[in-house]
């Protein structure tokens, strides 16, 4: 019979007294048969084991990828990504802005600490956890230094969302200004140590009139990426015949064709051929009614004495006690306009202190110009003490509690930006402690309540 399950169910042994006989060929033929069927059978588990292997360590593998990814332990637990870098968290308070990109112009350069959309564009893990945290915060402030060459020029140009607040550190410049509506032109002289106010949507140039570099320290009222629109670019943005029937050129369109876009930004202009181009140039200084709306001589401003050093400030008063005249028209500029800054310089004598201190009103923003230093901050459940320098930039949010204290033998110097067109409102660490009663400190440090008498009342001081 050829059906191998007949025969394997028919197959049979036969015994006799001769002994075992040879199976006959259709009973070897069904043995092999049964040997086949097991082989096969046993070969299929085997590849079914190895596909449920394989299978399952799969799934294990991509569920402890996603585990790292997620930063999840097996037992639920949050931790850090085993392939993140860790990043100091002194950088959420302070920016090495030295390492930072140099934006070069044929007239001068720019060097920024601010937030990017765009996190390529930050230079180092560092300076994005600085740019996250003044976004974060919103600190209402961005920073950069300007430098312009001796007669370059920084071109026309305006912010979309922010005002500007600039601190001339070494130079001389002329600054013009034009005003909305009535389109009042206000320019001015600046040297060393002064101050400029730009209003946000206002169309300002800043022309470096002398024989050395300017460098201009600058704080923008804004923690989103700032928004200019310089002068050329709108011009060649703008269709021809649109721009010629606004100028009403000699010439017409055909003169506005000959205009010429630079193949490179032109942000910091110095043409190689100025000479060539420039016949006569005036520095006109428009009337003090309209200057110190956008000007303020800090440097000449009166000084304010603490124990460690000194506060110079740029800023509106209430009462007015203390401006002249025009220092009012400054102060009084300030608050008019919405979310501008009060500018203050700090002088650390060496080994002097800040003492620690919040402010309820601020954030406050500061570049280091001259000296080294220790700077301290501490938000809920967040400590930060670390060392500054020349150029570093410091952030501290509002409410926040923070010091600043001088290292070196030479004096610390810094400028300071507080995001307040109002009076600053501030509370030191003498101040908040001496003002707590006694018995609630007692309780509070586990402490005999006349120790505390050991404390000296703070004096009152007109400073910070």
């Amino acid at each position: 019979m050829d059906n191998q399950a007949f025969e394997m169910h028919g197959e049979s042994v036969q015994s006799s007294s001769k002994g075992e006989e040879w199976p006959k060929k259709e009973e070897r033929k069904g043995s092999w048969s049964l040997m086949k069927v097991f082989l096969v059978c046993l070969l299929a588990c085997i590849i079914t084991t190895t596909i449920g292997v394989l299978a399952l360590s799969l799934v294990y593998v991509k569920n402890t990828a996603f585990m790292k990814e997620t930063g999840v332990t097996d037992d639920g637990a949050a931790s850090p990504k085993p392939d993140e870098k860790s990043v100091d968290i002194k950088y959420q308070f302070l920016n090495h802005l030295g390492k930072s990109k140099v934006h070069n112009y044929p007239g001068g350069e720019i060097q920024w600490a601010r937030f990017r959309k765009n996190v390529n564009e930050y230079q180092s893990d560092e300076e994005m956890e600085f740019g996250k945290s003044i976004n974060k915060h919103g600190s209402k402030m961005t920073f950069g230094t300007l430098r312009i060459k001796s007669k370059g020029l920084r071109a026309p140009h305006w912010h979309f969302n922010a005002n500007e607040h600039g601190y001339l550190l070494q130079g001389t410049a002329w600054i013009g200004v034009i005003g909305a509506d009535d389109s009042v032109v206000t320019t001015y002289n600046v040297t060393a140590g002064q101050v400029i106010f730009f209003p946000r949507n206002t169309v300002h140039w800043v022309k470096n009139v002398g024989s050395e570099d300017c460098v201009f320290l600058l704080f923008f009222t804004t923690h989103e990426e700032l928004q200019t629109l310089d002068v050329d670019d709108a011009f060649f943005s703008t269709p021809e015949d649109i721009a010629a029937r606004a100028l009403k050129p000699q010439g017409g369109v055909n003169f506005i064709r000959t205009f010429k876009k630079q193949v490179e930004d032109q942000a910091i202009n110095l043409p190689p051929n100025l000479n060539e181009l420039v016949q006569n140039a005036t520095y006109v200084q428009s009337p003090d009614k309209l200057v110190w709306q956008y000007f303020y001589n800090l440097k000449g401003s009166a000084k304010y004495p603490f124990p460690g050093g000194i506060f110079q400030w740029a800023r509106y008063r209430i009462n007015g006690t203390g401006l002249n005249e025009t220092e009012k028209i400054f102060s009084e500029s300030l608050n008019k306009h919405e979310n501008t800054l009060t500018l203050a310089t700090l002088r650390i004598f060496s080994n002097g202190l800040g003492q620690p201190h919040f402010h309820f009103n601020a954030n406050e923003m500061g570049y280091v110009i001259s000296g080294c230093g220790q700077a301290g901050v501490i938000l809920s459940g967040v400590t930060a003490n670390f060392n500054i320098g020349i150029g570093d930039v410091i952030f501290f949010p509002v409410g926040t509690q923070h010091y600043i204290k001088s290292l070196c033998d030479e004096d610390l110097l810094l400028i300071l930006a507080y995001n307040t067109g109002n009076q600053l409102e501030t509370l030191r660490m003498n101040d908040y402690f001496h003002g707590t009663a006694d018995h609630i400190l007692a309780q509070l440090f586990w402490k005999e309540q006349a120790e505390f008498k050991k404390f000296p009342t703070p004096a009152k001081k007109s400073g910070k």
